[in-house]
């Protein structure tokens, strides 16, 4: 049965925070009145850093539609500033959510964030460096908590190679250290306290091969962080673009959430008797 998305509703072009000398704008989709789950979700786009927007957001408005409160934001893409920059907005958007629970109506201790390619890099990022100083920028609300309860990744990059195995990579070109590679490798900041993660991937994707994903869930189980992959056979990049999985991917995700952020809960076994 399809989603109701048009019960959601839109608010276009809400300033979040300042990126550089120019404000960050966010549009904010809310559930249906009487159907919120208290929980925000900020929304990062794809575009290899160089392009999207915040338009982009393909299941912002199905998770409304199931109760979610969504963010979809902009960031500086690399023409405009090089990194931090990227993460430092994707950290504002978190800090003026958290400031902002009581206006949007959703418990503080509930934001996540899903990120879709090169957002999902963002997300990764975001999920495992809460507070860290270098990263936080001071795009607003300064000194409110930038962690996050779960990530979400729709193909994302999350091994970014060493920058002797690379070309120029879009957010550095201006340095190719060691130093600099390992702050934007999303792999650099998985540990033990990373937050529940939900990776989805398909098995033709061309532009970042599902390969990418599947070694860091194992990264993350390694760690004990509870962690989970939807891979999706036949399906290229974007493969939310189509109506069909974008829908069920805001299921999935929904799913996941309940299990994880609105409701936590473990599950009784179902293991047969020996």
């Amino acid at each position: 049965m399809a989603l109701d998305t048009a019960t959601a509703t839109t608010e276009k072009d809400v300033p979040f925070g300042r990126g550089g000398a120019r404000d960050l704008l966010s549009d904010i989709y809310r559930p249906p009145e009487g159907r919120t789950k208290h929980t925000a979700i900020i929304h990062i786009h794809g575009g290899a850093f160089r392009r999207g927007s915040k338009e982009g957001a393909r299941v912002a408005r199905p998770l409304a539609a199931l109760g979610y409160t969504g963010l979809a934001i902009q960031y500086r893409l690399a023409q405009e500033a090089p990194w931090p920059a990227q993460i430092e907005d994707v950290k504002a958007a978190i800090r003026w959510t958290r400031a902002r629970a009581d206006w949007l109506a959703i418990d503080p201790q509930r934001i996540a964030v899903v990120g879709h390619s090169a957002g999902g890099h963002l997300a990764l990022v975001a999920a495992g460096s809460p507070n860290l100083p270098g990263l936080e920028g001071d795009g607003g609300n300064a000194g409110v908590d930038s962690r996050v309860a779960a990530c979400i990744g729709f193909y994302p990059r999350s091994i970014v190679p060493p920058a002797a195995d690379s070309g120029d990579h879009p957010l550095l070109k201006a340095d190719r250290g060691q130093d600099a590679y390992r702050s934007i490798r999303p792999s650099s900041y998985v540990n033990p306290a990373f937050p529940p993660t939900l990776l989805l991937h398909g098995t033709a994707d061309q532009s970042i091969p599902v390969e990418e994903s599947v070694r860091l869930y194992e990264a993350l189980k390694a760690e004990g962080v509870p962690v989970e992959i939807h891979i999706i056979d036949g399906v290229t990049h974007m493969f939310d673009m189509h109506a069909d999985l974008a829908e069920m991917s805001a299921l999935w995700i929904d799913l996941f959430l309940d299990r994880h952020v609105v409701n936590p809960r473990t599950y009784p076994s179902t293991e047969p008797p020996n």
